[in-house]
């Protein structure tokens, strides 16, 4: 006999209100146990001391001050009871800072291998998550990993992501993080042969407790490298590739100022792409070269112009390079282009002959004129000025307002720095960084308008010759100065001035130049 299934309504709500909550903390579950299971896991970095990963002294080159900072560490790390036996103890942590791509990475790398230590390397932006304590748990899990294998160096690079000021952080997520990072610093014993080597390259940016002595002791600034570094930076980079016995790296050296360690690796192996690409067996000048001109102009476009794009590209181009030529404070122009490369349609490429690292308020003033010197021509020459100048007048207003407010190098506000963002700052102070700003790129226009003026001679010799042969080089450059304006003056220099009587400073600024009445 069946018995007949009958719900009252009565009935049905009294399991609803027992069993629904029930399910749905079930669901809930589910859901937890599932983004916990498919959740990234980040696991650092281990390099151990004799893998095909590990780097040596040799293999990092043109920071030999960085270098010789860290190698204390290493004979810290091979030797401690010798330290220990002075009552040394083991720098807790080491901050590299500096531009991107001079080598910070290669260094702690380089300290592990050559210290016979384990290596674990993490980013800093694996320990910020959406879940809180999430940060905080991979950071101990990281200590705790590498204190396991003692001696042992941790690396945390882009130290900035997780080691900001703390207070800005709504979630409060990275804060935590923070902590737990302050607290692993702070907890080394005497015994733990662990060292932290963090890389920042925005050292402003982090928080003060973690630049305090007892957690990071040592501060390295990592620069960009100076001649001779980049010498032996290229050294390395090309030991591997068969060069041609006319290639002179000296060259390349002088022709790369300003390029990082990473730069100059990347135009090493784009010169022996373009040595593979014409089946060849040795990398010759041209291939480097070609690499320069990739690396610092970009790729060579195929875009297609028209005929009178192209000659305002060439006049253009053709005023930077005349004002360079005629300013002796100007680093002089190394190649000039019309082919599209990147996002420009041309370009003038200066290249320094010597590392400098002061500019004076008249060389700064000069490199404004040559800024500006396309678009003046652009305006002489055509009556007309177009947007080809975007990037110029970036830099002329990057430049002028640094001149303001950085260094005091305008007429009025000339002995003090005055911050961007100093809200105290009173509105007619504003007004008159403003006029100051304008009145610098004023000044640099007349200038430039007179030269191009009164050499049009040498403008149209470069115009023609760039829509001749679309890129004029070093000597031809020269050739071409030569026959229409002589020779040139040497580089002025930063020099003593001499005793007048007056006792009066001589004014770094060029002699201002009034429009003609």
């Amino acid at each position: 006999m069946s018995v007949p299934l009958a719900f009252t309504f009565q009935e049905f709500q009294n399991w609803m209100v027992v069993w629904l909550p029930i399910i749905f903390m079930g669901l809930i579950a589910v859901v937890l146990v599932y983004m916990l299971r498919y959740m990234p896991r980040t696991k650092p970095q281990e390099i151990k001391p004799q893998s095909s990963d590990s780097i040596s002294w040799d293999d990092v080159a043109g920071v030999e001050e960085a270098k010789d900072e860290l190698r204390e560490v290493v004979e810290f790390l091979r030797d401690p009871k010798r330290f220990k036996a002075l009552g040394a103890k083991v720098p807790k942590g080491i901050l590299l800072h500096g531009p991107p791509g001079t080598g910070k990475t290669l260094l702690a790398k380089a300290v592990a291998h050559e210290s016979n230590a384990q290596f674990f390397a993490q980013s800093a932006a694996s320990f910020v998550e959406m879940f809180a304590g999430l940060g905080a748990a991979r950071i101990r899990r990281l200590f705790r990993i590498a204190r396991k294998e003692a001696p042992a160096i941790v690396f945390i690079d882009e130290l900035d992501a997780v080691g900001a000021t703390r207070g800005n952080d709504v979630s409060g997520e990275k804060d935590q993080t923070l902590n737990q990072l302050l607290v692993e610093l702070d907890g080394f014993g005497g015994g733990d042969d662990l060292v932290v080597i963090a890389a920042s390259n925005l050292l402003d940016k982090l928080d003060p407790a973690l630049l305090r002595p007892g957690r990071f002791d040592r501060q390295i600034f990592v620069s960009p490298p100076d001649l001779a570094g980049r010498r032996e930076i290229l050294r390395v980079h090309t030991k591997n590739k068969p060069l041609q016995a006319d290639v002179d790296l000296e060259v390349v050296c002088r022709q790369t100022s300003g390029l990082t360690g990473a730069d100059l690796a990347n135009l090493c192996n784009e010169a022996a792409i373009f040595a593979g690409r014409e089946r060849r067996e040795v990398l010759m000048t041209k291939d480097f070269e070609a690499a320069l001109e990739r690396v610092v102009a970009g790729m060579q476009s195929r875009r297609v112009i028209t005929d009178h794009e192209k000659r305002v590209v060439a006049y253009h181009e053709a005023g930077h390079a005349l004002c360079s030529e005629l300013l002796p404070s100007v680093e002089k122009v190394h190649r000039i282009s019309i082919i599209p490369r990147g996002r420009a349609l041309g370009y003038t490429l200066n290249l320094p002959e010597e590392d400098r690292y002061l500019k004076t308020k008249e060389e700064l003033m000069d490199y404004i004129v040559v800024l500006l010197g396309g678009r003046v021509t652009e305006h002489v020459i055509f009556g007309q000025i177009t947007t080809g100048a975007s990037d110029d007048l970036k830099k002329v207003h990057e430049i002028s307002r640094s001149m303001v407010t950085d260094y005091g190098m305008a007429t009025e506000l000339n002995s003090k720095q005055l911050p961007a963002g100093d809200y105290s700052m009173a509105d007619a102070t504003r007004r008159q960084i403003d006029e100051e700003q304008q009145f610098i790129a004023d000044h640099a226009h007349r200038r430039a308008l007179k030269m191009v003026s009164e050499h049009r001679e040498l403008l149209e010799a470069f115009a023609q010759t760039l829509l001749a042969h679309e890129v004029l080089e070093r000597k031809d450059i020269e050739r071409l100065v030569a026959e229409h304006e002589g020779v040139q003056p040497e580089a002025h220099r930063l020099e003593p001035l001499e005793d007048t009587g007056a006792g009066q400073a001589r004014l770094a600024a060029a002699e201002r130049i009034d429009p003609p009445a």
